[in-house]
């Protein structure tokens, strides 16, 4: 089966790509390094023809408002409408659980755009809303910085491996289209406060972590339910505490980015 993985160098595609080239299907890795632009359409329907699994991981290269809606919005319907051309017969979207629960987020309000798309494309669909990567916590903590300390939400939140996102995203996209929508999330919940000052106390930085419960995450306010699973969804296997070891062990120690 030709499988098309839109985003397919970044840190969930080029894994996605591996993972289901393993399993015997023909994977193009789509980007625009490979000549494969979802903004300008460039390479689009070359890449498409005799596919039947579109997977769009692609990212925005900036995550201020007007340019995130403009480049998910654009990059969505010039890639819907090559796979239209196409005959495409599953497309496969990442998107983010709690999208729809905070729409002072810009970057939220720019993936619901996203699905909203696809919902409407009239091509049989599948989208996996996942919670936050472990590996993002780092990047967390970079928007609570102030330059002495990093003021963090103390809301709830359900982090994952990105590796188990990966193996659910490429079960789902070997699946028949679901028309709907699944969850994913790691084992664990957590307050968000608590993490970051795990993460920054792992790798030798000395900043105080304030927790503060009005702090936005991303333009947002969060409550304990925004960035939590729901019943149903799918779970993750790796524990955080195993993931910190790991990834302790092989960083260089000093401030997080």
């Amino acid at each position: 089966m030709k499988i098309v993985v839109i985003g397919g160098s970044g840190l969930i595609g080029s894994r996605l790509v591996s993972m289901l080239r393993d399993k015997g299907h023909e994977v193009l890795a789509a980007s625009p390094n490979s000549g494969v632009n979802t903004i300008t359409g460039e390479g689009l329907d070359a890449a498409l023809s005799g596919a039947q699994v579109v997977v769009d991981v692609a990212n925005s290269p900036s995550f201020e408002d007007a340019a995130v809606l403009k480049f998910f919005v654009t990059s969505g319907t010039n890639l819907l409408a090559a796979e239209a051309r196409a005959g495409v017969k599953h497309h496969v979207a990442l998107s983010i659980v709690g999208a729809d629960r905070l729409p002072d987020s810009g970057y939220l309000r720019a993936k619901v755009a996203q699905e909203n798309l696809i919902k409407k494309s009239g091509i049989p669909y599948s989208i996996l809303r996942s919670t936050q990567f472990f590996e993002f916590i780092g990047r967390i903590a970079q928007s609570g910085d102030d330059g002495k300390s990093v003021r963090i939400s103390s809301a709830h939140f359900q982090p994952i491996l990105s590796a188990d996102v990966v193996a659910e995203l490429a079960d789902v996209t070997l699946g028949e289209p679901l028309n709907g929508t699944v969850e994913v999330g790691g084992p664990e919940r957590f307050r968000m406060d608590e993490l970051v000052r795990r993460v920054l106390q792992a790798n030798g930085d000395k900043r105080e972590v304030i927790a503060d419960p009005r702090t936005r995450y991303f333009g947002a306010e969060l409550n304990d339910q925004s960035l939590v699973a729901g019943p149903g969804a799918r779970v993750g296997s790796k524990r955080f505490e195993q993931w910190l070891q790991e990834s302790s062990a092989t960083q260089p120690r000093g401030k997080v980015a």
